[in-house]
């Protein structure tokens, strides 16, 4: 019997959708039992620490201690700052219903480096809400977003933001204020000139997309209008889906 060939790529892409489902499934779940095992190492530590023992701050003898035996009898993959994380990660998060099943243990070690709960507490939402990878994340809080918008915000908005994420009610909300280029790599002390700014930018657009915020897609460059029969170049010209008009970068 001859098989039918779009039967049978049919069949192959089935194959190949249930093979990367259960891989995708397995990461997952490896995932969820890394965040929920250092969650319990923080949880031992802490309550060992309760029992009137020394603290294991992160110069402790007892974390120094600590890390060269899990080392021995566990493996080399237990350093010192892990197990101090591990600690905070449970001094942080001490009901462990609170932790997302959507973040990887590389997200939340990444969290832990944010003192201010208010802007942890915003970029984990934000993380989740925006399925943010762990390189993303890590790029938002470098990046100071949190508090970029804490400064256009009263408190209390400042309040929803870290319950609910960043959510464009406001046309204003939409556009980003001030920009912060870091991915650019720009000379600190260095002048760059107008058209070298506009190739870094075009070299890095995906970023640039991502640093100008929600909704944005790029048109065209060098884009040629006329008016009165005057030529005239736009240096970039982008659109705004939300706001429904176009962006003029000249």
């Amino acid at each position: 019997m001859k098989l039918s060939k779009n039967k049978y790529n049919e069949l192959l892409d089935n194959i190949g959708s249930t093979l990367q489902k259960a891989r995708e499934n397995a990461i997952k779940a490896i995932n969820t039992e890394l965040v929920k095992a250092n969650w319990e190492i923080g949880r031992h530590i802490v309550e060992y620490e309760q029992q009137g023992k020394e603290k294991a701050d992160y110069g402790s003898s007892l974390l120094q201690k600590l890390v060269k035996d899990l080392k021995v009898k566990y493996g080399k993959e237990f350093s010192k700052s892990n197990v101090y994380l591990c600690r905070q990660f449970y001094i942080k998060y001490q009901k462990f219903q609170t932790v997302s099943g959507k973040l990887s243990w590389c997200h939340y070690a990444e969290l832990l480096t944010v003192p201010d709960g208010l802007a942890r507490s915003f970029y984990e939402k934000q993380a989740i809400k925006e399925n943010w990878s762990f390189r993303e994340m890590k790029r938002q809080i470098d990046s100071a977003i949190f508090q970029r918008l804490a400064l256009s915000t009263d408190k209390k908005g400042v309040l929803v933001l870290a319950e609910k994420g960043h959510e464009l009610i406001l046309a204003k909300d939409a556009v980003k204020d001030p920009y912060v280029f870091e991915f650019l790599e720009l000379p600190k002390d260095g002048i760059i000139k107008e058209r070298g700014l506009e190739k870094k930018l075009i070299d890095n657009l995906q970023k640039f997309l991502l640093e100008l915020g929600k909704g944005f897609s790029f048109v065209a460059r060098q884009f040629k209008i006329t008016v009165d029969n005057e030529h005239n170049f736009i240096d970039l010209v982008f659109y705004h889906r939300i706001l429904r008009c176009f962006v003029l970068i000249d």
